[in-house]
């Protein structure tokens, strides 16, 4: 007969996640999973109801709203890898601590979250190791991939399988608003201000796919896609990284469409690097800035997250590009850029 010691707590039948990744969490919590959540990254903070859970890393770059604050955070940024050190600390004692039974983490870039090899180092020294998920997507299936990863990895693959495809149908809706035989506008997307960088992964995916184009880095065909496999009677498209360009390529580029979407920042903050950017005379000569079409996005919440809300990001591109702003969802955190 097996007896219980009633010191020792008793064993649960749901696993004990820790998500170290913003899209990660966001994604557990579309599947039904936030009632095993944990502990989280210090960049967690959506939805806002998990916000309450103890925080396990914190960055080494210190932010700045100087008039220099976004060179100031690249320059802190390139020197921190340049030496090879994590730009985040992960609270080890405190993770110990919580006893997961999977951590969510990522392998994709390291500016953005806490690393994987940071993870592992933990993670071997832990009895017993928890599952360590790495979700790394480069291409909007692969984001969409992650939430049946994560269903698999936490018991709720049915619930995963229903979310992607409610998800995959709401993209499907939006694309019928977009024009399929014309050439759409020239999108340039800056996911950095200064220095400038054009942005990649998922989000030329995004454009094209909402009928506009973009050159600065352009998808190209793929044979195999995942789960999410693009749009019907489309062949599957990717793109490369994000890439630094100088000022002199967006401008030879003429952006019929401009879209600012600093990596990280709010929305209030995305505005004042937008309007730094305005000092520039080559900026104001942009064909996108003297008609007026200049979107400031929300990058903390849109875009750079690698997440269910990338369908929100899709739908706001169709409505912005394709004039039909019925179509943008009405939470969804952006501002035209103030004009002359």
């Amino acid at each position: 007969m097996t007896t219980h010691n009633p010191s020792t707590p008793a064993p649960s039948p749901f696993p004990r996640v820790v998500s170290l990744l913003p899209s990660a969490t966001e994604s557990l919590c579309a599947i039904g999973g936030e009632h095993l959540l944990v502990g989280r990254s210090h960049e967690c903070d959506y939805p806002a109801s998990i916000t309450h859970l103890p925080a396990l890393t914190r960055p080494r770059v210190h932010d700045t709203a100087g008039p220099n604050a976004a060179a100031s955070i690249d320059a802190q940024v390139r020197a921190a890898l340049t030496t090879q050190q994590s730009l985040y600390e992960l609270d080890e004692p405190l993770l110990r601590s919580l006893r997961p039974d999977v951590i969510l983490t990522q392998d994709l870039c390291n500016v953005c979250s806490i690393d994987l090899a940071s993870v592992n180092r933990l993670v071997l020294t832990l009895d017993p190791p928890p599952r360590v998920v790495s979700l790394s997507p480069e291409t909007f299936e692969g984001v969409l991939d992650s939430l049946l990863t994560i269903g698999q990895a936490v018991g709720l693959a049915p619930q995963a399988a229903a979310r992607v495809t409610a998800l995959r149908d709401q993209v499907y809706t939006a694309t019928d608003f977009t024009a399929h035989f014309t050439d759409g506008p020239n999108v340039a997307f800056l996911e950095w201000t200064d220095p400038l960088f054009i942005g990649g992964h998922w989000t030329p995916q995004l454009i094209e796919r909402a009928g506009g184009r973009h050159p600065l880095n352009a998808t190209r065909p793929l044979r195999e896609a995942g789960a999410a496999a693009g749009p019907i009677g489309t062949t599957l498209r990717i793109a490369g990284k994000s890439i630094r360009i100088p000022a002199e390529v967006l401008v030879a580029s003429r952006p019929d469409v401009l879209i600012i979407c600093p990596c990280g920042l709010p929305l209030d903050r995305a505005i004042t690097e937008a309007n730094r950017l305005r000092e520039h005379a080559w900026f104001r000569d942009l064909p996108a800035v003297r008609t007026g079409r200049v979107a400031i996005v929300d990058g903390n919440q849109h875009f750079n997250r690698p997440g269910p809300r990338l369908v929100e990001a899709f739908k706001f591109l169709v409505g912005y590009l394709n004039d039909r702003p019925e179509l943008i969802p009405p939470d969804f955190a952006w501002a035209a850029l103030r004009r002359d």
